[in-house]
């Protein structure tokens, strides 16, 4: 197996090795970037208005509540290609890294919807009665109580997120894509060179490992405030 690194033709490996290790970082990096603040929105909003919130509102929830099941569910290579006729009158096109991302947005926004929703729960309610009695505002206790009370747990399911869309990013190839999952498939599965498809798993293994260890720094820091 040594041998065989050794006699791959870095000059062209490398390049595309690196080439399409950024094109993940892109997919996924924009992908949460939009996605992270809306499913953080529709999260507080599934939380509190659902009976007993704070800002109860049966219509509102059970909407949401639906939608977030409709759509969390769908396996992504369905959806990928369910969305394209969307991704057409969108962005002009049905293929490429774009029309991924558009796909990506979809899948993980409602993921994280219920991961916050989730997570927002576990909040003690006594804290929140607490801040109702000393006259806060609605506002005021959901910036100031409840972002606070869950930032750890919320940092760890925002890690799984992003490990998610990793994952989900290695489908990009079916759409004409590129990215580390297409990398694996073009230049070692379909050219029977599976050294080549063990270095993009090498760099999946290696940037999952750098983002959970990250996640769950930053998450004990947080809890131990």
């Amino acid at each position: 197996m040594i041998e065989q690194y050794q006699n791959l033709d870095w000059s062209y490996y490398g390049p595309e090795l690196w080439s399409a290790t950024q094109e993940t970082l892109y997919m996924v990096a924009f992908t949460f970037a939009i996605s992270g603040g809306i499913g953080l929105v529709l999260g507080m909003l599934l939380y509190t208005t659902r009976p007993g919130g704070l800002l109860a509102n049966a219509g509102v929830y059970w909407t949401l509540n639906t939608v977030v099941n409709t759509i969390r569910p769908i396996p992504f290579i369905i959806l990928l290609a369910a969305l394209q006729p969307m991704a057409l009158q969108i962005i002009g096109t049905g293929i490429g890294n774009d029309v991924v991302i558009h796909a990506m947005v979809w899948a993980s926004t409602f993921g994280i919807a219920r991961i916050v929703e989730q997570n927002l729960v576990s909040i003690d309610p006594g804290v929140i009665e607490a801040a109702r009695a000393m006259g806060a505002s609605r506002l005021r206790i959901i910036l100031t109580v409840m972002l606070p009370e869950a930032f750890g747990p919320l940092i760890l399911g925002y890690t799984f997120v992003v490990i998610a869309l990793i994952d989900m990013s290695a489908l990009a190839g079916i759409v004409g894509g590129g990215g580390l999952g297409n990398f694996a498939i073009t230049e070692g599965y379909q050219r029977f060179r599976h050294e080549v498809t063990w270095l993009a798993v090498a760099v999946v293994v290696v940037m999952v490992q750098l983002l959970q260890i990250a996640g769950n720094l930053a998450a004990r820091k947080v809890l131990r405030r």
